[in-house]
């Protein structure tokens, strides 16, 4: 019998089972297994020592590490496979897993879930973490067949590669697909053909023609809104050739700022973000359409809300790989990039459309919540900040709660980069996995080096700010910007507006989470900041560093975050606006702009 990890050589050959799985993975493009270790997933960690083209990533916590596959995921890494991988053992590790996918499940993120569980011959025999479902055995299989697009337990060596097969092909429609490996299994000899079993990408290619009828004939503006598939299906240059010839205003979700032009970096067509954490100007420009086009999103209340009455008032229709959660025409695709390819042709030369108009003026608008006479500094303000400090090609990895409904409104993504949030589950402590992800996964994507920048609140960081250790194990190129109000202070604000204040249970003891991190780990940069001065030399600092880097900033509980239901009026009415001529975009003379 061969030792761990080594492999007999011949065709057919005999392999271990946990050995197939990582020199599959391997051979779709995946270079980075994240997994807390244990015993009924040691023998994964240990196929992938063998391999020169795998690395196994520990890190702290089960949830973080399902973030960081989920991160590397949305990084555009694995060579074009855009799919993350997580190993857990059996018991509590393989349940913590259960909030993370829960979040890939429902921004429809391709992950890989490989779970240990306890060998096949002690099932429904009261054996330590048995999830068998045997015998009154918690049942693996209903827990994660809730939270994935596919659940698979493997009871034969044998049947190991064609299970992995089916699991890569389902999670690359969008969400986790999850093994059950029991560790007999993992252990277990079988013969494989050459790289085992092929999974092929046969993903179907809508049939855009019926959009292109409409579209064609609208006579007037077209909005575009667009959403987190153009990021999966990395569609970012076919959506811009398609804006381009419909002259058309693009508005994203907030889980897509980063497919389309943002505003404040010279795209005059981006009209910013939807939803509750949106620009009040979006839903205006949507009701001043001929035809809006709905591109790559179901447009979920968070993504819709203050849309319903433009939406229905206007021709709305839609393509992607789920029909929108508003009534519309739609066209399912599971390849974007080929069918926005096929739509844009039907919509160039003689099929182009010749009543399509820009306004003269495209307007710039933001929320406008009250003052605050708080400690620390004001979110808008130091969000500027960072808009002026974070370089071009950075990753931008935002968390839940007032902190993150700042950022999405205030801060523009950066060219080149990527910007990630977690509003699928909206589970706390998401981007600390899901940075260094991202931060592991760009240098599989194709993209130059980067940074990335992790935003995040206190309340967040209790919870898995932890992983801020593996970054420093790593050496990893992340600047954790720690907003700290001493507080869950979304729930603070929701005290004060729907239970007359009378009480907090959500402000915390006060802490100094720079100096507390640094103590933690000597030699790592992080620092307090209470002022905007202050912030701009420390991100300055940190942005330079050669590794992780960490700035906490002070701010204030208090502070109403630009967030609509918690604003009390109609948003248009709480906007601020900028007005972006686009007057030569009329002109027939003029190619439409970028």
């Amino acid at each position: 019998m061969p030792a761990a990890g080594r492999r007999v050589t011949g065709m057919p050959r005999k392999q271990r089972v946990v050995d197939h799985v990582v020199e599959r993975l391997a051979s779709v493009g995946i270079d980075h297994i994240f997994g807390v270790d244990g015993a009924n997933i040691e023998d994964l960690f240990d196929a992938a020592h063998f391999r020169s083209d795998i690395t196994a990533v520990l890190a702290k916590h089960e949830f973080s590490a399902a973030t960081m596959a989920d991160g590397y995921s949305r990084s555009g890494a694995g060579l074009g496979s855009g799919l993350g991988v997580v190993a857990a053992t059996s018991g509590g590790g393989a349940l913590n897993l259960v909030a993370a996918l829960g979040e890939s499940l429902a921004s429809r993120v391709p992950l890989l879930a490989l779970v240990g569980q306890t060998p096949t011959t002690m099932d429904g025999r009261g054996s330590f973490q048995d999830t068998s479902g045997a015998n009154g055995a918690l049942d693996a299989s209903a827990v994660f067949s809730a939270v994935s697009v596919s659940c698979e337990r493997v009871l034969s060596p044998a049947d190991a590669a064609p299970a992995l097969s089916r699991a890569i092909a389902a999670a690359r429609t969008g969400g986790p697909a999850v093994l059950l490996l029991p560790k007999d299994i993992q252990q277990g000899y079988t013969d494989y053909a050459r790289n085992g079993s092929t999974a092929h990408d046969l993903r179907p290619i809508g049939n855009p023609l019926p959009l292109a009828a409409v579209l064609r004939n609208a006579d007037g503006p077209v909005t575009i809104i667009v959403g987190e598939q153009v990021a999966r299906d990395d569609a970012r240059a076919e959506l811009e050739a398609l804006r381009a010839v419909l002259r058309a205003r693009v508005a994203t979700v907030p889980d897509a700022k980063d497919v389309a032009g943002t505003p404040g970096l010279g795209s005059s067509s981006a009209l910013g973000v939807t939803g509750v954490m949106g620009h009040p100007g979006v839903a205006e420009a949507v009701a001043a359409s001929a035809v809006c086009l709905v591109v790559g999103t179901r447009l979920p209340v968070t993504a819709r809300t203050g849309l319903d009455d433009a939406l229905t008032a206007v021709r709305t229709v839609s393509i992607g790989s789920a029909a929108p959660y508003v009534s519309c025409t739609h066209v399912h695709t599971d390849d974007l990039r080929g069918s926005l390819r096929m739509l844009t042709q039907a919509l160039s030369g003689p099929g182009r459309a010749t009543g399509v108009r820009v306004p003269n003026v495209v307007l710039r608008t933001e929320l406008s919540p009250p003052p605050c006479a708080g400690p620390g500094v004001r979110y808008r303000d130091a969000l500027a900040v960072l808009d002026g400090c974070v370089p071009d090609g950075a990753d931008i990895v935002v968390d839940a709660g007032n902190t993150g409904a700042a950022a999405i409104h205030y801060l523009p993504a950066r060219r080149g980069g990527r910007f990630a949030v977690a509003l699928g589950m909206g589970g706390m402590g998401y981007s600390f996995g899901a940075g260094i992800g991202m931060a592991f996964g760009r240098a599989n994507s194709g993209r130059p080096r980067g940074r990335t920048v992790v935003i995040a609140g206190d309340g967040a960081f209790f919870m898995h700010g932890m992983e801020i250790h593996t970054a420093v194990q790593y050496r990893l190129p992340v600047t954790f910007v720690l907003f700290n109000n001493n507080a869950h202070a979304m729930c603070v604000t929701r005290e004060q507006l729907f239970y007359d204040d009378l009480y907090s249970y959500n402000r915390f003891r006060p802490s100094r989470l720079g100096a507390g991190v640094a103590a933690m780990f000597p030699g790592l940069t992080s620092l307090d900041v209470a002022d905007l001065d202050g912030l701009a030399a420390a991100m300055r600092a940190a942005l330079r560093v050669d590794g992780p880097a960490v700035v906490a900033v002070e701010c204030a509980a208090d502070e109403v975050p630009p967030f609509a239901p918690f604003l009390g009026r109609p948003a248009a009415n709480n906007a601020v606006s900028q007005e972006i001529s686009r007057v030569k975009e009329n002109r027939t003379d003029v190619a439409a702009s970028a």
